[in-house]
């Protein structure tokens, strides 16, 4: 075989590689995208503008084949209701023991400020009285700072029997809005966007109900980052009627 012969067998041999490379790339990109792709979660729109929503969302842990697991929706709450149970939230600033020694407990502080429960509060009982049995209301709250950051408070909520369950995923965070990708703060408004530096009360105490944890369960981390509150307690369970 002559030299010449060689060369361009090796430039053959040398361009199935490049393309073999190339078609192997993209392969492996499209299953990295399709690996990655964050599942859509349906839902109902209560109320959209730019900066906020209340969305109905269904809920895959109810299931159809065992309906204990159905949620207490439909129900009806009159806005000054809603807005009272809102008042009762509050949010204390998480602080390890170093940092009591030094500063002393946080301050109490309540969850919503009250142009926020002005919005939240009749659009969450509008969402309650729309609810079906497989559904939960979402809601997202922002205010923008910069172009690129804004400030969140977003959350959820869902009935059962006489009881709230209620999710504060973020609290006055500032969220930087990536300039690629997926933007999770709005699509996922129960799930914290960062470590969680705040808890979560209730006024009056009496009426939260303490939930148990099993060691399996934080193993797993199957535990739910939820606060229950027993409507009974407080006089809302009256009034809170099963829609027709």
């Amino acid at each position: 075989m002559s030299a010449e012969q060689k060369t361009g067998q090796i430039r053959r041999w040398l361009q199935r590689l490049v393309f073999f490379l190339a078609r192997s790339t993209q392969i492996s990109a499209l299953l990295f995208l399709v690996g990655c792709a964050i599942p859509h979660v349906p839902y109902r729109a209560v109320y959209e503008d730019p900066v906020n929503y209340v969305r109905l969302e269904e809920d895959d842990a109810v299931l159809p084949e065992w309906p204990p697991s159905a949620h207490a929706h439909p129900k009806v709450f009159s806005n000054e209701e809603m807005t009272n149970l809102l008042r009762g939230f509050m949010v204390q600033e998480h602080r390890i023991w170093l940092q009591k020694w030094i500063q002393g407990e946080a301050p109490f502080e309540p969850a919503f400020r009250e142009n926020e429960l002005r919005l939240l509060a009749p659009l969450l009982a509008e969402a309650l009285a729309e609810a079906k049995p497989n559904e939960r209301i979402s809601f997202y709250l922002s205010e923008p700072q910069t172009s690129v950051k804004r400030t969140i408070t977003t959350g959820g909520l869902y009935l059962r029997k006489t009881e709230m369950h209620f999710i504060l995923g973020n609290w006055q965070i500032i969220y930087g809005i990536p300039t690629y990708g997926m933007i999770y703060d709005r699509r996922y408004p129960m799930r914290p966007t960062a470590a969680k530096g705040f808890d979560l009360f209730f006024q009056p105490n009496n009426a939260v109900v303490k939930q148990s944890t099993g060691l399996w369960d934080t193993l797993l981390a199957n535990t739910k980052d939820e606060l229950v509150i027993d409507l009974s307690k407080i006089g809302a369970s009256d009034v809170a009627k099963t829609s027709p």
